[in-house]
């Protein structure tokens, strides 16, 4: 169906185009008329045609003027402008109020058909592509809150590559390094910092999960926002600031009262919302236990971590940075970035505090004991009560910088190797177990989830470090045994082909000739006659 408007001051021209356009295109049009150009404005207000059919000259306002102002409140409206004068300024007008044909009055009644079917064919390409564009749309109501969840629970659970982020970052538009985390709690009501029948209330929310994300975006547009978990709902803002101006944070927070109002009056549940700290895009745990903790140590509705003596702060040139990236580097495995990290931590201790070496000692050995905490977690070092006797005397007899730097980059990476070590070993140990099980079992049919299942790895990990020990995936190395041990058969025994196809593990001959002519560049029957 397609809607037409007719403007003209001639009723004659009115009728012979309505008329031309029933007869032609039928039931599929309706089509409504005006003969001055004010009447002409109010009607496309209610009517909303598709194509409007205008003459230039009608009484008081103009075609042109008229199409101005219904461009105004129709941008899509296609025009058909008519007239009986050919004049070069109207016609200028016409093309840049883009309209699609300038006709002279009279006009054949074929020009007027194939114009209309003309305009006909730009609206149903834009019809398609609005109906295409819908469909998009829909699927991203779907699609996106799922990568949002993704992301969000990614960082959130610190198990990622930096790859994952980046690509996460790609999906949902993000380019600013900086955000803070907030969390919106639920409950059936508030009592003091706890919120009752969390169960309940989540099963709630559950329910209506749309209507709480479409309250929450109309306070912060580009908020990105997790599913709901127990009663909570964890969510995420980008900023490009890394630090909260004064008023910015009082704005957030007037803005997030709002919210939590308007949502309690949506779904009669009660809500607190939780902000923590603004922080670069991998310390989003940080920013979101802070969130978690202001409303612990709260009974607002609202709770903002700066607003709370609850985070830790550092003086103004302190290195949170370096520390933090070294800390990082060892838990890693890293010792080249461990030993950087170290020695620019100690340039800092030695630049602004060369005269306080009790105080360097200290410092160093507070970093020490975090580092090999970090070896004991992972298995890299066994924890003995008098491990660390010598620590003190040592660091009390050191008084020159320089020996207190070389103790502390040691130390940490003693540390770092110890992880390291702990990570090979656990790889050659596993490794060497899964050899031994083949080289004992390669006879029978052997599969990676049995050599997997044998040494309790999931067969994605085994598959991974195996070849990353051995060069080799589980295949190969099985196909390259039982190649090895049918080559000493074949040459130094009088079985059959047949008898040495089964003593290595193979049921089908033509199979292990294959298998072997494409390692061996011979078949079977060509080695054992020593052409080769």
């Amino acid at each position: 169906m397609y809607r037409i408007m007719l403007a003209d001051d001639e009723g004659i021209v009115i009728d012979s185009l309505r008329f031309i356009i029933e007869k032609e295109f039928g039931q599929s049009c309706i089509v409504e008329s005006a003969k001055t150009g004010r009447s002409v404005i109010e009607l496309a207000e209610h009517f909303r045609p598709e194509i409007a059919i205008m003459d230039i000259h009608m009484p008081g306002i103009n075609g042109i003027e008229a199409m101005r102002e219904i461009k105004k409140t129709n941008r899509n409206v296609v025009f058909i402008v008519i007239s009986a004068y050919d004049k070069f300024d109207y016609a200028k007008e016409a093309i840049n109020l883009g309209v699609l044909e300038y006709l002279n009055k009279p006009i054949e009644r074929n020009k007027i058909i194939m114009v209309l079917k003309k305009a006909m064919t730009l609206i149903d390409e834009e019809r398609v592509k609005r109906s295409n564009e819908l469909i998009i749309k829909e699927k991203l109501e779907t699609v996106v809150p799922i990568i949002e969840n993704g992301f969000l629970y990614t960082m959130l659970f610190q198990e990622y590559f930096e790859e994952d982020i980046i690509n996460f970052k790609q999906l949902l538009g993000i380019e600013l390094e900086y955000g803070f985390m907030a969390v919106l709690v639920c409950g059936e009501r508030q009592e003091g910092n706890h919120m009752t029948n969390a169960v309940g209330a989540s099963v709630r929310i559950q329910n209506s999960y749309r209507d709480v994300r479409e309250t929450v975006r109309e306070y912060f547009p580009d908020i990105i926002m997790g599913s709901v978990m127990a009663n909570k709902i964890a969510m995420y803002l980008p900023e490009s600031k890394d630090k909260l101006e004064y008023n910015d944070r009082i704005e957030i927070i007037e803005k997030s009262r709002e919210l939590v109002r308007k949502l309690k009056k949506r779904t009669n549940v009660a809500f607190r919302l939780g902000i923590g700290s603004i922080r670069h895009i991998h310390e989003a745990m940080t920013s979101y236990n802070e969130a978690l903790t202001s409303l612990v140590d709260t009974t607002n509705s609202v709770a903002h971590v700066d607003d709370l003596p609850i985070k830790c702060t550092y003086a103004d040139n302190y290195p949170a940075d370096i520390e933090k990236r070294m800390l990082e580097r060892v838990e890693k495995g890293d010792l080249n970035g461990t030993i950087a990290s170290a020695n620019s931590f100690f340039d800092w201790l030695e630049e602004n505090y060369s005269d306080h070496i009790m105080d360097i000692r200290l410092k160093v050995l507070e970093l020490v004991l975090w580092a090999e905490r970090l070896a004991y977690l992972s298995g890299g070092m066994t924890y003995h009560f008098l491990s660390r006797e010598e620590y003190l005397p040592t660091l009390l007899k050191l008084e020159v910088l320089e020996d207190l730097r070389a103790w502390f980059v040691d130390k940490l990476s003693e540390a770092c190797r110890r992880i390291v070590v702990k990570i090979e070993e656990q790889s050659v140990g596993v490794v060497s177990q899964a050899k031994q099980y083949i080289d004992t079992h390669y006879t029978k049919d052997i599969s990676l989830d049995d050599v997997s299942r044998e040494v309790d790895i999931s067969p994605y990990y085994f598959s991974k470090i195996f070849k990353d020990e051995t060069g080799e995936n589980f295949i190969e190395y099985v196909t390259n045994i039982r190649i090895e041990k049918a080559k000493e058969l074949l040459v130094g025994s009088e079985y059959s082909m047949k008898e040495i196809c089964c003593m290595i593990g193979y049921s089908d001959p033509n199979y292990f000739s294959r298998a072997f002519k494409k390692n061996v560049g011979v078949t079977p029957t060509e080695y054992k006659e020593g052409r080769i």
